[in-house]
């Protein structure tokens, strides 16, 4: 119960990572805000936690209302708000080529602008109670895969606003933010998206080693359990931090030229 009465807002948590994070932040004793964009998803998940530790909210993240609804539901629901993980992200391919003005301002208005506008409204509650912030970023966010431009940058910008309010709010109000950065991790939609782009039905099942050296790539469950350290009591003073998870490094990363790596 490392967050026993804790209330915490999860945006984009009726699939994937941000459900996983929703259902063990309530199994370790906190009271969560559901978030997503599918009603009956939301209400399934809801149902799975359970009526008394659970309330969800079905609304675009980028909408004018959406933060203030959070924020309200959150303290009219529970009494207070304790965290903010942001989750909500459009993970979508683009390249220089195909990247235009409308398109890459969509992806930041999800993936940037949206968890900075809910951290802002979010504020003055998370002062009341010394609150935290995660925002769930990306190893894309170190540079990117070629096809994921767009969404790169975004995640970029995320990681810099994770560094600047770490510092800010934590000298003026004691208010953590860290960031988490997932590698590859194997989501629902991530299983439909991959065979979208060609690869079989059970693509996950043959990874090569190169890429997944343990032979399979990161599940939602385990992203949910690096969660709790920064949104409990015991990452104390921590802030501006950011964790990258992945099963390999990503910085200064140089790949073998051999016959392990060239197939």
């Amino acid at each position: 119960m490392r967050l026993k009465d804790k209330v915490i807002i999860v945006t984009g948590s009726t699939t994937g990572i941000g459900k996983a994070i929703a259902k063990r932040c309530a199994a370790e004793g906190a009271k969560v805000v559901l978030h997503g964009l599918e009603q009956y998803l939301g209400e399934e998940v809801e149902e799975e936690i359970g009526a008394e530790h659970a309330v969800f909210h079905c609304e675009d993240i980028t909408s004018e209302s959406c933060s203030e609804n959070l924020v309200n539901l959150a303290v009219k629901r529970f009494g207070k708000l304790d965290a903010v993980v942001n989750n909500a992200a459009w993970v979508i391919a683009s390249d220089i080529h195909n990247t235009d003005r409308a398109f890459f301002q969509k992806v930041l208005d999800i993936n940037t602008i949206a968890p900075f506008l809910l951290i802002q409204k979010a504020l003055p509650g998370l002062i009341k109670t010394r609150g935290s912030v995660l925002n769930i970023g990306s190893i894309n966010a170190w540079s990117g895969e070629p096809n994921l431009l767009a969404y790169s940058v975004s995640k970029g910008a995320i990681m810099t606003l994770t560094g600047n309010l770490g510092d800010s709010l934590m000298r003026e109000y004691g208010i953590r933010v860290n960031q988490i950065n997932p590698g590859w991790v194997l989501t629902e939609r991530e299983k439909e998206r991959k065979k979208e782009h060609g690869l079989s039905e059970t693509w996950y099942e043959d990874l090569p080693a190169i890429i997944a050296p343990s032979g399979r790539i990161l599940s939602p469950e385990e992203i949910a359990a690096a969660c709790i350290f920064f949104l409990s009591d015991e990452s104390g003073p921590v802030s501006g931090q950011v964790l990258t998870l992945e099963q390999h490094p990503m910085i200064g990363r140089n790949l073998p030229k051999d016959n392990k790596t060239f197939k």
